[in-house]
């Protein structure tokens, strides 16, 4: 039975992961466009919406470049501490 639980925990490890990044991120850069677009809205601020857009797209390029990061040093044997 703990082998069963240790494979439902991993699971659900992975499944998290892979909706936090698989669609999490490109929800971000979405919403982070849909900011951009808020801009040109009569009535709106756009300071407020470009600082929010430009946030989420930091964001976004962060995690990216971290994943890229990973992999690279994972192909050069390098371990990588967080």
């Amino acid at each position: 039975m703990s082998q069963a639980m240790a494979a439902l925990d991993a699971m659900w490890k992975v499944l998290a992961i892979g909706l936090l990044l698989g669609a999490g991120l490109p929800a971000l850069f979405s919403l982070g466009v849909r900011q951009l677009a808020l801009t040109g809205e009569p009535g709106s601020h756009p300071v407020l919406h470009r600082t929010l857009a430009w946030t989420a797209f930091a964001i976004v390029g962060a995690a990216v470049t971290l994943g890229i990061a990973g992999i690279v040093a994972h192909g050069l044997g390098v371990k990588l501490f967080f």
